[in-house]
C-alpha cells in the first residue's frame, strides 16, 4: 500500500491511520460493489467521525437521473443530516475513487478534516491528480488527504465494470 499524506495542518504517520483506513475503505468498496450490482459506476463512500460510521453511499447517477448523485456527495449530505449540522470538521471521508471537483468542493465547504481515497482519477481527480482543492491557499479551508488505500482492489473493480460494460455494447 502506498499511503501518503498531503495538506496543511498536523503531520501524521502512516501507522496512525493504516488499520482504520483499510477497515473503512473496505466499507466504501462494499458500497462500490453494490453500485456495480445496480449498473452504476462502482464508487462508494463512507463518512466517519470518532463515534464510527456516520453515513455511507454509492453512486446513484443513473438510477436517480441526478448528476450530483456521486457516492461522496450523497454520503456527505446524509452525514450532515444525521449529525444535524453542515459543518463536518470532525469527519473523515473514505471514497474508492479520487473525488471530482464538485465533490472535493463540497468537502471543502463542509469543512471536513480528512479525505482518504483508494485510486487516483486521471480524468477528474481534484485532490492531487488534476487539481489540489484540499490545500489551495485561496480557499478558506484545507484538509488532509491520504491516497492509495486498497488502490488495487478499487482499480480492479472499476476495470472489471468497464470491461463488462464494453462487452454488452453491440
Amino acid at each position: 500500500m502506498k499511503t501518503h499524506f498531503q495538506g496543511q495542518g498536523e503531520s501524521c504517520t502512516a501507522t496512525q491511520y493504516v488499520s482504520d483506513d483499510e477497515r473503512y475503505m473496505k466499507l466504501a468498496l462494499e458500497e462500490a460493489v453494490h453500485a456495480a450490482s445496480l449498473g452504476e459506476v462502482p464508487i462508494g463512500a463512507v463518512v466517519v467521525n470518532s463515534d464510527g460510521v456516520v453515513a455511507s453511499a454509492h453512486n446513484r447517477r443513473e438510477i436517480d437521473k441526478d448528476p450530483s448523485a456521486h457516492a461522496e456527495f450523497t454520503a456527505l449530505c446524509l452525514a450532515a443530516q444525521n449529525l444535524d449540522r453542515w459543518r463536518l470538521s470532525d469527519c473523515t471521508v473514505y471514497v474508492s475513487l479520487e473525488p471530482c471537483p464538485m465533490c472535493a468542493g463540497l468537502m471543502q465547504q463542509a469543512r471536513i478534516k480528512r479525505c482518504v481515497f483508494a485510486a487516483a482519477d486521471p480524468k477528474s481527480g481534484a485532490l492531487g491528480t488534476l487539481y489540489r482543492l484540499h490545500d489551495d491557499d485561496r480557499l478558506n479551508h484545507s484538509f488532509q488527504v491520504s491516497s492509495g488505500v486498497l488502490e488495487d482492489e478499487s482499480r480492479q473493480l472499476l476495470q472489471k465494470f468497464f470491461a463488462d460494460l464494453r462487452k454488452k455494447r453491440p
